[in-house]
């Protein structure tokens, strides 16, 4: 098709049969709705937890080479004491009495303060594990949340991908017949608008659009086919019934 012959009718046919045909793709995206986004930040999410449960694994394995060091400091500890005690039976003077006794005492503080490192340990550790539990079972529930969406998505994916793939190649091709300054409109107004509707029929003396009331001589003039009229409240292109392919009981 010529763009240098086309009339404004099939401009606006044009026009509208590329916005029906995006507006059957939007369609899909909201069939599928949310399920992707979620998807995606669930698994952005399970990463995170996963991350974190490493992480909390790596702090208990430090927590219990700790308390090892810290028993294995009680058993070095206890073999001085009992070696010292020993020594002390046969002492010869009260120096070396003295100096025995000290270091017994010396290795009692040590296990005092080996068992208080323990104990202390010990109460971090169940902090970590009941964190770590938790953790674990959000992950846990997160990952069957997870697979749950990922079968919907598919399945939805599935049953549209056919028909959407068709579609998206109707797109193009309807694209090609639309000269590049209408296009570039067409584009414009359907970012504008979440719906993604920027050709619209007048229904009812309505804009299909906003809803606003289009004069009766506006309605007129779509009729005729002279010109590409904008909606002035909306800025989206107007059609007649006609162009649209509707009656005005629909």
């Amino acid at each position: 098709m010529s763009t240098t012959t086309v009339s404004v009718k099939e401009k606006l046919e044009a026009l509208y049969e590329l916005q029906t045909i995006d507006s059957q793709i939007d369609g899909f995206k909201v069939l599928k709705g949310q399920l992707p986004i979620e998807v995606s930040d669930l698994e952005d999410e399970i990463t995170g937890l996963e991350t974190r449960v490493a992480k909390l694994n790596s702090q208990l394995e430090e927590i219990n080479d700790e308390i090892g060091k810290h028993k294995e400091n009680i058993i070095n500890s206890n073999s001085l004491i009992e070696k010292y005690n020993k020594q002390l039976e046969d002492v010869k003077n009260n120096r070396e009495f003295e100096a025995l006794t000290k270091e017994v005492e010396l290795q009692n503080l040590e296990n005092q303060l080996s068992e208080k490192k323990i104990r202390e340990n010990q109460e971090v550790q169940e902090r970590k594990k009941e964190i770590l539990e938790m953790t674990s079972d959000k992950l846990t529930a997160k990952q069957e949340d997870l697979e749950k969406k990922k079968v919907e998505l598919d399945k939805i994916i599935e049953k549209t991908e056919k028909d959407e793939a068709k579609l998206g190649k109707k797109s193009v091709k309807t694209r090609k017949t639309i000269e590049e300054r209408l296009l570039k409109s067409y584009d414009r107004i359907r970012n504008r608008y979440k719906n993604g509707l920027a050709v619209v029929p007048v229904k009812r003396s309505a804009c299909g659009g906003c809803f606003n009331r289009i004069p009766a001589q506006t309605q007129i003039e779509l009729g005729n086919h002279k010109a590409i009229i904008a909606c002035e409240h909306c800025g989206r292109v107007l059609v007649d019934n006609e162009t649209a392919g509707i009656t005005e009981d629909e």
